[in-house]
């Protein structure tokens, strides 16, 4: 009896600590908008993207931060960024940390954006750089191995394709302990440089011929397609700031359809290197038993920060970036960008596939989620646990895991966020959200997903008790400093910056030859 007794409690330990329990794949992209996936709209090509969203699920309304390390922050820790620590991560653990003590072989490659290293954080492997972007041809000074410094870069170096690469070499590392792993893949891609090999810019040249109103109503057509919007939701006039195509030149027009085509070069280029890691997974027999999610950081970059574009973007040095006319397209048919808490800043997809374990395989995910969400997910498929040191923060974020069995019901009372001036707080259907520091707007997001009726001035009680949460949040749980957090000023929003456009960027350029 003592003997069997004994027995099953191995037993069990086996299967909490073995195989049994899943690998774990989080990928992450950067500035890539609402709109930007095939599977979400666009007229990319992003076929094996879309294959993981036909197998799997698609969130409709899924958060990040709007910014890049936040979002980081948010994802590693399960904890708002101001809370975590923010890049110092020091009242956070990561999940690297807790799956690693509950028997995972972590590993990351890509962005990291954050105080230290990774292995500083629990991953056992890593490769990447450290900085907040990076030329793809020929990197930076922050590339490191395993804690060390990296700089073999060769003539056909470019950093989505060696993500992977080394995304693989640490599995095949990982398959050989027998452990489960838990990979984070961090793409720079797309975000600025926008840069990308010839042969990828060439397959979109001439297809933004149209123009972005052109292409945004394709997309939104699309999206009702889809499934995402209902058929008869109508498309939000572009905004102000946005020129009309026609009112261009035709040398304006065509600098503008050609950077266009670089930042779809990008996007395909991650789906190719997604379809490598995927059929590497399927080689090894691991594809079954593989939880996948695919997320990005933030919205769409409407930033002007264009410089060296007499260099060709399949080299190094070039510094291409779009504006906001295409991030628009981007975060089609969304309002606002990076850094703003509108939906078009914070609102990103997320695809999740996980052979046999997902219900409603091929749909729509309607219940709002948020990336401090992955870290209860980690830990809810993983069998680990969440510590309870005094010096961490308790988790702010929920498992998935019955969204990804079909209980699609909101599992967050309150969503909050903050960054630079602009905050907003989700409760329910209802919106509160600022404009670095405008005046508060009010949204019903079940009725105006794309925020273009403010009821602020109809429901001022709401206004008052939700800024009042807000500011709770703020203090008491984000820890957010006293100076960021002051009241909002009587001004309405503008609803532009003037770093969204550069009408001069195009004179100097040139169309580069082929």
């Amino acid at each position: 009896m003592k003997k069997s007794i004994i027995g099953l409690l191995v037993g069990l330990a086996c299967s909490v600590g073995g195989a049994e329990r899943p690998n774990i794949l989080l990928m992450m992209v950067d500035d890539l908008g609402f709109a930007d996936f095939g599977c979400y709209g666009s007229e990319i090509e992003t076929p094996r993207i879309d294959k993981l969203a036909a197998e799997g699920l698609r969130f409709s309304q899924f958060y990040n931060t709007a910014k890049c390390h936040s979002s980081r922050v948010c994802l590693l820790s399960g904890l708002y960024c101001n809370q975590a620590g923010n890049t110092k991560l020091n009242r956070a653990t990561t999940i690297a940390e807790v799956l690693g003590k509950a028997g995972y072989f972590t590993s990351m490659a890509g962005k990291w954006h954050l105080d230290k290293q990774p292995t500083d954080f629990g991953f056992q492997r890593y490769w990447g750089h450290l900085s907040g972007a990076t030329d793809f041809f020929v990197g930076d000074n922050t590339f490191r191995l395993n804690g060390g410094e990296w700089n073999e870069f060769g003539d056909d170096f470019y950093t989505t394709d060696a993500n992977v690469d080394w995304t693989m070499k640490f599995l095949d590392e990982a398959l050989e302990t027998g452990k489960p792993f838990f990979h984070y893949i961090a793409f720079n891609a797309p975000h600025y440089p926008l840069q990308a090999p010839k042969e990828d810019i060439r397959k979109y040249l001439g297809r933004y011929d149209a123009g972005w109103g052109a292409i945004r109503k394709a997309r939104f057509e699309k999206q009702k397609q889809l499934g995402i919007f209902p058929q008869d939701m109508k498309l939000p006039p572009l905004p102000e700031h946005v020129p009309g195509w026609e009112s261009m030149t035709v040398h304006q027009r065509e600098f503008e359809r050609f950077r266009m085509a670089i930042f779809a070069a990008m996007v395909d280029r991650i789906d190719q290197n997604i379809g490598r890691l995927v059929d590497y997974l399927e080689k090894k027999g691991q594809l079954e038993n593989t939880l996948i999610m695919l997320c990005s950081d933030n919205g769409a970059c409407p930033f002007e920060r264009s410089k060296n574009i007499d260099i060709p973007p399949w080299e190094g040095k070039s510094y291409y970036l779009y504006d906001a006319s295409w991030a628009t397209v981007g975060n089609t048919p969304l309002k606002h960008y990076k850094q703003t808490q509108h939906e078009g800043g914070i609102s990103s997809p997320l695809i999740v596939h996980w052979p046999g374990n997902l219900k409603n395989t091929g749909g729509w995910v309607r219940s709002p989620g948020h990336l401090v969400d992955f870290m209860a997910t980690c830990i809810d498929v993983g069998g680990a646990q969440y510590p309870t040191a005094i010096n961490i923060e308790p988790l702010q974020g929920k498992s998935l895991v019955p969204l990804f069995r079909g209980i699609d019901q909101p599992r967050h009372d309150e969503i909050y966020f903050e960054f630079s001036g602009c905050r907003a707080l989700r409760m329910g259907d209802w919106k509160l959200v600022s404009f670095y520091k405008s005046k508060w707007e009010l949204y019903n997001l079940a009725e105006d997903r794309c925020e273009q009726t403010d009821l602020a001035g109809t429901y001022p009680e709401r206004v008052a008790a939700m800024s009042a949460r807000w500011h709770e949040l703020a203090s008491g749980t984000d820890k957010l400093p006293e100076k960021k957090s002051g009241p909002v000023s009587g001004q309405p929003s503008p609803g532009s910056k003037s770093s969204w456009h550069d009408p001069a960027v195009f004179k100097s350029w040139e169309k580069p030859v082929f």
